[in-house]
């Protein structure tokens, strides 16, 4: 049986820290922040997670939801993960082929637009509970690859000095945890803790002693 309790714990710790950060900068900047419930201009944002987000994820999508609940979401995963395929050769295309800088292309990148499978028909998240932490800082200024980004629905605006979110940082923090949740498994693919896949892959992967080689 596969052993990660202390390191789920130790992940929840870093998701109160998170959470702890959004409310204070939502106390500090009532005006600016204006994330609500139905507000979901987040759950379009392209980004990918952890090994140790993306565990996580899975985890609870398989023990807390039914199996209507589950085929629903993976049907929508499915379309998901086909855009990402598609954005993610248009992205290498303009890098590789077109010399296109790693800046022009993560601006472009945070154009894309493509709806999360856990975003409901009633606009809510099926596993907002057990959300990443990408979301849970959406809608705070957040930098990444030295570039700044600010939520198109905030109060925030561009040129004026905010406490900012380092992505770069918290990324850093959730590899260390991906490395530490292998090391509790007995996992030999020590490599794949600095893997990063769309929620879409995190909820149609089989996390099992096979996928840890334990």
């Amino acid at each position: 049986m596969l052993n990660f309790a202390k390191t789920f714990s130790r992940y929840e710790t870093l998701v109160s820290e998170v959470d702890k950060i959004f409310n204070a900068m939502q106390e500090a900047h009532k005006d600016c922040v204006r994330c609500k419930t139905y507000c979901c201009d987040c759950c379009y944002a392209v980004f990918d997670v952890t090994l140790m987000e993306s565990f996580y994820i899975n985890y609870h999508f398989n023990n807390a939801l039914t199996r209507r609940e589950r085929r629903a979401i993976v049907k929508r995963a499915e379309r998901a993960d086909r855009q990402y395929y598609q954005i993610k050769q248009k992205l290498q295309k303009m890098y590789i082929h077109q010399g296109r800088s790693p800046e022009d292309v993560l601006s472009h990148l945070a154009e894309e637009r493509v709806r999360c499978p856990l975003l409901n028909d009633k606009k809510l998240c099926d596993l907002y509970q057990w959300r990443p932490i990408t979301c849970r800082v959406y809608g705070l200024p957040t930098s990444i690859g030295g570039v700044t980004h600010i939520c198109r629905d905030s109060g925030f605006k561009e040129g004026t000095a905010y406490p900012t979110v380092n992505l770069d940082n918290m990324n850093d923090r959730l590899f260390q945890l991906s490395e530490e949740l292998l090391r509790e498994m007995g996992s030999t693919r020590s490599k794949i803790h600095l893997s990063l896949v769309p929620v879409s892959a995190a909820l149609m992967t089989t996390y099992d002693e096979k996928y840890f080689l334990v």
